[in-house]
């Protein structure tokens, strides 16, 4: 009967359930610790701790704010600025990232010898060089170096590219843009679930073609008419362009060299999935007679995203951390803004638990969307 009260506990599952919870409670104890520890220090000192300074003008400016500010505003209108150009650097850089690293990790495993080289050229260097000696290279061999506004290298009218940084077209339709997102974003899914009823032989995917090929439709329709395009154009009064977007060398500097040196590590990982998946699926695809494009879509890199994601989101969340080091260069991210007003406040240690939480946060959350599109992209096995 004894046996029987305590057989839970021999169940593996209750077993990883209490040493999770065991974990929080001893996290939580050790938190309050420091806390407590930490404001009878401050007293003993007779120094005072907490946040009410946030709510003082911060008298200052910041250079490329993503959000409106001004040099009146708080201290915390000041730091969520910091925050947003944050993330805003994030985005994009995975974004970008992903997309360069996905095709140099193709190119490499190609038959071509001069893109097999040039690709693993470029990874190479880049993966066993420093990230800040790329910025700085970036920044002072590249951005500070191109002509200025009034000799801009000009792109079709559209791009324009000076030592002001880089300006180019930009949607002045707000709605219309936040719904070519969520159809971009929605499209994806209906990809995978596509490839998936594909795969599967599924009378589904016929449907699921002409739904993507109407989201498709829209999107080109909404890209060429819904969105207003403003064009950047220059201004000699102001030495300055005018519409569109323009980002500034330091915003530049910054995504490039995030892009490119996590792309390396990123090329390396798919290389690698690729090259996980069983040699034998490739042979049976084309003893099938399926195109190369059709044998990468539909076989191989479904079975070899089980091996990518994980590591990919290793790559993502060193990304994040790594766009700290935009202080370098001038940017003015949320490390970069938090330092600013731990030295006018002398509140080092509040600033510093807000920069904390906000890498926390931000790993948080990309790991718990690449979670859930882990779940998403796993193959059902019958």
């Amino acid at each position: 009967m004894n046996n029987d009260k305590f057989s839970f506990l021999r169940d593996e599952r209750v077993l990883k359930v209490a040493v999770q919870i065991f974990v929080v409670l001893l996290v939580i104890v050790l938190v309050l610790i420091f806390g407590y520890n930490l404001i009878r220090n401050f007293q003993n000192l007779g120094l005072s701790f907490g946040f009410d300074f946030l709510k003082r003008p911060a008298s200052f400016g910041i250079g490329d704010a993503a959000i409106s500010y001004q040099p009146n505003d708080s201290y915390s209108r000041a730091i969520l600025v910091g925050i947003v150009n944050s993330l805003r650097v994030i985005i994009v850089g995975i974004v970008l990232a992903t997309l360069v690293g996905i095709i140099t990790g193709i190119a490499r495993l190609s038959d071509n010898w001069l893109i097999q080289k040039i690709a693993t050229i470029y990874i190479e260097v880049f993966r066993n060089t420093p990230l800040l000696l790329q910025l700085f290279f970036w920044y002072f061999a590249v951005f500070l170096r191109l002509p200025t506004a009034e000799n801009t290298i000009n792109f079709l009218n559209l791009f324009n590219l000076s030592n002001l940084g880089l300006s180019l077209p930009w949607p002045s339709n707000k709605i219309a843009l936040i719904i070519l997102l969520l159809l971009i974003i929605f499209s994806v899914y209906l990809w995978q679930k596509r490839t998936q009823a594909v795969m599967e032989q599924d009378s589904s995917s016929k449907v699921l073609s002409w739904i993507l090929l109407t989201i498709a439709t829209s999107i080109i329709l909404i890209l060429i008419f819904g969105l207003n395009w403003q064009i950047p154009q220059f201004n000699p009064t102001t030495l300055s362009f005018v519409g569109g977007l323009t980002l500034s060398p330091e915003l530049a500097t910054l995504v490039m060299g995030l892009t490119f040196y996590t792309a390396a590590f990123i090329a390396e990982v798919i290389r690698c999935g690729i090259i996980s998946v069983n040699k034998g699926q490739w042979e049976a695809a084309k003893a099938l007679g399926l195109k190369p494009y059709l044998v990468m879509q539909l076989i191989i890199f479904p079975q070899a995203l089980r091996v990518i994601i994980p590591p990919l989101t290793s790559e993502f969340l060193n990304l994040a951390k790594n766009s700290s080091l935009a202080i370098a260069i001038g940017y003015n991210d949320v490390y970069g803004i938090a330092n600013t007003v731990a030295n006018q406040t002398g509140r080092s240690i509040e600033m510093l638990l807000i920069v904390m939480s906000s890498y926390l946060i931000f790993n948080l959350i990309i790991s718990s969307l690449m979670n859930l599109f882990n779940n998403l992209v796993q193959i059902k096995e019958r």
